[in-house]
């Protein structure tokens, strides 16, 4: 495996463990206990996270699948 590959694996599985950290971070706002919200506010939420991943996915999608080989953590 050559660096690049390397670098990629090493900063992509930091990067995702601290993303689902985060996600998991704001599922504790549902917690009714602690916080009030409306439905409005939690859909804003949900929208603004799904717009940055779609973009994030298309940053992807400009790429074929050669171009970083076969992409499996683990």
């Amino acid at each position: 495996m050559d660096k690049k590959s390397q670098k990629f694996r090493r900063l992509g599985e930091k990067r995702v463990t601290n993303m689902i950290k985060h996600l998991r971070l704001i599922g504790n706002l549902a917690n009714k206990k602690n916080y009030t919200f409306t439905k409005d506010e939690a859909q804003q939420m949900f929208e603004a996270i799904e717009h940055e991943l779609d973009q994030t996915k298309k940053k992807f999608e400009h790429y074929s699948s050669n171009d970083f080989g076969e992409f499996k953590f683990k």
